[in-house]
């Protein structure tokens, strides 16, 4: 399980929205990653969904009122804004933007976000020619002038009946906002992260391929990692079920050769690329351009070797980092070092699917790595979310003349 949030404090503000129903799934996101959630709710917002439904969720009691009958907790905004890491405003009502872009706190949660200096994220609902007047763009502008955090609402059906802006937008879209806004850092600004991911596909007809069995979970989890690091990143990936973080520039191919062309008009403009794509090393000669008929004979395909992507960049790749990927079923640790030095790699990463833990389509991994310098590491069994985080901290040891 990835557990991006472990160990942060996050408040979740409701307010009145048709779509304050969706604050619910939000809110278990957060939690299943980790989070501590307490919520804040506006007097509208009670009109859509009752207190119970998140004290239920959270087994914390529902913050409504701004004053309370206990002597006590007369400043319970305060503690509360020092209590969270985040504040999240889900949904976000065209009214509570304007009263924060006011500096106006007359309620609980306006004066929590008053008080706060944490991060505060607005995930935005409201109904299109809402979304469309001026003045509350005016206002988004000006909080984002201020660096407060907008997950820009989608475009869809909305509860007035008409289609266009201002729905809220997805739930793991905003969980990427929270991410971003909580976890992301300045330790790779400036780099230019290509990353490869997923399988190819190579077309023997129009309705058959050949493939592999690579899920690309590894590969989002490297991008996802460099972009929390600051770095600018792009993902070239094979077909996948996968949804890369936001704010990450995918590149969608099918083919190894169409990923060979991605990487080589990338690269370039790139300080470092981690081939973690399972690329096919051979492709059909001759696909058909028709479906292929069964008949009584045996089907015989003759097959063209694919080019040797990682070998061609890691040939010209100057002073840039490179970082290739290694399964091998049998005699892994002599393929892995006979890669780093034939290929002219930085780093290569071996895994087994044999091994438990480390198969296709799992969440975990097991990984050695293997350097430049002749430095080797066991990592051990990890989430590949952890994994990527000891790659890409094996890289900037690199980086800094480790190797």
């Amino acid at each position: 399980m990835n557990q991006r949030f472990k160990d942060k404090r996050i408040l979740l503000g409701v307010t009145g929205s048709i779509a304050a129903y969706k604050a619910c799934l939000v809110l278990r996101l957060l939690q299943e990653e980790g989070a501590e959630v307490r919520v804040v709710m506006t007097r509208a917002a009670r009109e859509f969904i009752a207190p119970l439904t998140f004290e239920t969720l959270t087994g914390e009691e529902v913050v409504e009122g701004l004053f309370s009958a206990r002597r006590i907790e007369r400043t319970r905004h305060i503690r509360l804004a020092e209590w969270a890491d985040g504040i999240l405003i889900c949904p976000a009502t065209a009214n509570l933007i304007a009263k924060v872009a006011a500096g106006i706190a007359d309620d609980f949660l306006s004066t929590v976000i008053s008080a706060s200096r944490s991060p505060v994220i607005f995930a935005p609902a409201m109904d299109l020619e809402m979304a469309r007047n001026p003045i509350y763009q005016s206002n988004c502008r000006k909080l984002a002038d201020l660096d407060y955090r907008f997950v820009a609402s989608g475009e869809g059906f909305l509860a007035s009946g008409a289609t266009g802006p201002g729905r809220l937008a997805d739930p793991d879209r905003i969980i990427d906002g929270v991410a971003t806004a909580l976890l992301k850092d300045s330790r790779w600004a400036g780099k230019r992260v290509l990353i490869t991911a997923g399988p190819t596909r190579e077309q023997i007809d129009p309705v058959r391929f050949l493939s592999n069995r690579s899920s690309g979970k590894m590969g989002y989890a490297l991008a996802e990692a460099a972009f929390l690091r600051g770095a600018e990143v792009t993902l070239v990936t094979g077909p996948t079920f996968l949804r890369a973080m936001e704010g990450i520039a995918v590149h969608r191919i099918e083919t190894a050769s169409e990923m060979a062309g991605q990487v080589a008009s990338l690269f370039p403009a790139s300080d470092m690329l981690i081939m973690a794509a399972a690329v096919a090393d051979y492709t059909p000669a001759e696909p058909s351009d028709q479906k292929l008929k069964k008949d009584e004979a045996n089907l015989t395909l003759s097959l063209s070797r694919t080019d040797d992507i990682l070998t061609r960049a890691a040939g010209d790749k100057g002073g840039r980092i490179v970082v290739g990927f290694a399964l091998e079923t049998r005699d892994g640790e002599l393929h892995a070092r006979e890669k780093l030095k034939k290929k002219n790699l930085d780093l290569v990463c071996l895994n087994n699917p044999f091994e438990e833990g480390a198969g296709f389509e799992t969440d975990t991994n097991r990984i050695t790595l293997f350097a430049r310098d002749g430095t080797e590491k066991c990592l051990g069994l990890l989430s590949k979310k952890d994994t990527a985080e000891r790659i890409l901290d094996e890289v900037d040891r690199l980086l800094a003349g480790g190797g």
